[in-house]
C-alpha cells in the first residue's frame, strides 16, 4: 500500500467520526430527551453548542499545528473528541451533555483541518488528488450513514452507544498516527492573534448558530435573523482587522490565490446546493413518502457507495481533462442530478431511486475531490496551515448555509403554495431544483480558472519526481 494511503485512511477516521456524529445525534433526540427527562425541543441545545465550539475553534487549527506541531495537534484533538463521546455516553443531565458536545466540538474542530494538513504536508503533489479522494468519503459517507446508523443503534441498542463506538475508531486513529504519521513541523510559526480570533469565532459561531437555527427549526426566524446579522457585523469587522494585521487568524491575501480564490467561491456555491440533501432527502423520505428513519436510511445510503466508487477514478479522469473542465461540467452534471431529485415520487422504483442516488454520490464525490485539490495547487508550505484553516471555515460555513437555504427554499414554497403543507411533494420538487441552481452558479466561478490550472497536480509520479519537490519542503 502506498504510503500516502495510510496517512489518508488515519486522517479518514478522524472525518469519519465527526462527520457521523454532527448527524447522527438528530435521529436520536427524542430517545436521548426521554432518558434524561427533557423536553426534545431542549435537547436540541445539543446540536447548536457542537457547532458553536466548532465555529469558534476552527480558524485556531492552522496556528495551533505550527506552534504545537501538527501530528501533536491531530493525536491531541483526537483525545479530546473521543473524550467528549465518552462524556456524551455517560450523560445524566442536560448541562452535562451539552458540555461533553461543547468539547466535542473543540476536538472535532481540530481534528478536521490539522488531519487535512498533515495529508497536505506528508504527500507530494502528484499523489494529492489520490489522496484527497479517500477524504472525500466520510464527508459523504457520515451525512448520509448517519440517520441509518442513529435509528439503528437507537432501536436495537441504545442511544450512548452512538457516542461511545468513537472509542474503537479514536483508538485506531491515534495507533495509525503514531505509527505510520511522520510530524513535518512547519518552517515558522506565528503570534497568536487574538483580536482576531474574538472577531472571527463570534462572527462564525454566531453566523453558523443562526443558519443552522433556522434551518433546524431551532429557534424563531427573528432570532436566527438578528444572530446573523451580528455575525455578519463581527466578520466584516474581522475583514477590517484583518487587513492591517501582520499575522491574521485567517489570512485573507490567499484570495488573492487565484486557484484558492476559485476552489473558495466556486466551492461554497455548489456545496451550499449539495449541502441541502442530509436535510431534504430524509425529510422528503420519511414526511413525505411515510418512510421511517431506518428504510430512509437504507436508500439514500447507496451513495456513498457512488462515492467510494469514484476514489480510484479521479486522478486518471483529472489527468485525461483537467481541473477546468472537470470542475464546469462534473457541477453541471451534480447540479441536474440534484434537481432530479425532487422529482421522486412513491412510485418510483426504489431501485431507480437508489441507481440516481449511487451516480449522484459518484459525481458530488468526484468535483468535491477536485475542488479541495485545485485549492492548494498555488499555496506554498509557509502558508499551507492558514489556507487549511481558511478553506475548512469556509467549507462548514457553506454546509450549514445549505441546510438553511434547503429548509428556507421548502417553507417558502410552502407559503407560496395553495394548501400551505410543508411536507407537499411540490415543494420538494420546487425546493430541489432551487438547490441544484445555487449549486450551478458555481460554474461561473470554475470558468475562470486558466485551462492549465492544477497541472502539476495530475502528473503521473514518475514524471512528476523528476520536477516536483514533496509538498511541505
Amino acid at each position: 500500500m502506498p504510503a500516502y494511503l495510510v496517512t489518508a485512511l488515519t486522517v479518514a477516521c478522524a472525518l469519519f467520526m465527526e462527520n457521523l456524529d454532527s448527524t447522527v445525534i438528530a435521529t436520536s433526540l427524542p430517545a436521548i430527551a426521554s432518558d434524561l427527562r427533557e423536553d426534545p425541543i431542549a435537547l436540541k441545545l445539543a446540536l447548536t453548542s457542537y457547532l458553536f465550539s466548532l465555529a469558534i475553534f476552527i480558524p485556531v487549527s492552522g496556528w495551533a499545528a505550527d506552534r504545537f506541531g501538527a501530528r501533536t495537534t491531530f493525536r491531541s484533538a483526537i483525545l479530546v473528541f473521543v473524550g467528549g463521546s465518552v462524556l456524551c455516553g455517560s450523560a445524566a443531565s442536560l448541562p452535562g451533555f451539552v458540555g461533553a458536545r461543547i468539547i466535542q466540538g473543540l476536538g472535532g474542530a481540530m481534528m478536521v483541518p490539522v488531519g487535512r494538513l498533515l495529508l497536505l504536508r506528508s504527500v507530494e503533489r502528484s499523489e494529492l488528488v489520490s489522496a484527497l479522494a479517500f477524504l472525500t468519503v466520510p464527508a459523504l459517507l457520515g451525512p448520509i450513514s448517519g440517520p441509518l446508523l442513529g435509528g439503528f443503534i437507537t432501536t436495537y441498542f441504545h442511544w450512548r452507544w452512538i457516542f461511545w463506538i468513537n472509542v474503537p475508531i479514536g483508538a485506531a486513529g491515534l495507533v495509525l498516527a503514531t505509527l505510520f504519521i511522520e510530524d513535518i513541523a512547519a518552517q515558522s510559526s506565528w503570534p497568536f492573534d487574538l483580536l482576531g480570533f474574538v472577531l472571527c469565532g463570534t462572527g462564525l459561531a454566531l453566523l453558523l448558530f443562526g443558519l443552522s437555527g433556522a434551518g433546524r427549526g431551532l429557534l424563531p426566524w427573528q432570532t436566527a435573523a438578528l444572530l446573523v446579522g451580528l455575525g455578519v457585523v463581527a466578520l466584516a469587522a474581522y475583514a477590517r482587522h484583518a487587513r492591517h494585521a501582520p499575522f491574521p487568524l485567517l489570512d485573507l491575501k490567499l484570495l488573492l490565490v487565484p486557484t484558492f480564490r476559485v476552489s473558495v467561491t466556486g466551492g461554497s456555491l455548489f456545496r451550499i446546493g449539495i449541502g441541502s440533501i442530509p436535510f431534504l432527502l430524509p425529510l422528503m423520505l420519511q414526511a413525505g413518502f411515510g418512510l421511517n428513519a431506518f428504510q430512509s436510511g437504507s436508500i439514500t445510503f447507496i451513495a456513498s457507495a457512488g462515492a467510494m466508487a469514484m476514489k480510484a477514478t479521479a486522478p486518471p479522469i483529472l489527468r485525461r481533462f483537467g481541473f477546468r473542465r472537470v470542475l464546469v461540467w462534473n457541477a453541471v452534471v451534480s447540479a441536474v442530478i440534484l434537481g432530479c431529485y425532487g422529482l421522486f415520487t412513491l412510485a418510483t422504483p426504489v431501485v431507480l431511486m437508489m441507481s440516481i442516488l449511487f451516480i449522484g454520490g459518484f459525481f458530488r464525490s468526484l468535483e468535491f475531490t477536485s475542488i479541495n485539490a485545485i485549492a492548494f495547487a498555488e499555496i506554498d508550505a509557509p502558508r499551507m496551515s492558514r489556507a487549511v484553516s481558511f478553506a475548512s471555515a469556509a467549507q462548514q460555513l457553506s454546509l450549514s448555509l445549505g441546510v438553511a437555504a434547503g429548509a428556507g427554499a421548502l417553507q417558502g414554497f410552502a407559503f407560496l403554495g395553495p394548501g400551505r403543507d410543508v411536507f407537499a411533494l411540490g415543494n420538494f420538487r420546487l425546493a430541489f431544483a432551487a438547490m441544484a441552481l445555487v449549486s450551478l452558479a458555481a460554474v461561473a466561478a470554475f470558468l475562470r480558472l486558466p485551462r492549465d490550472a492544477g497541472t502539476e497536480l495530475t502528473q503521473r509520479p514518475e514524471i512528476a519526481a523528476k520536477t516536483i519537490a514533496p509538498a511541505g519542503q
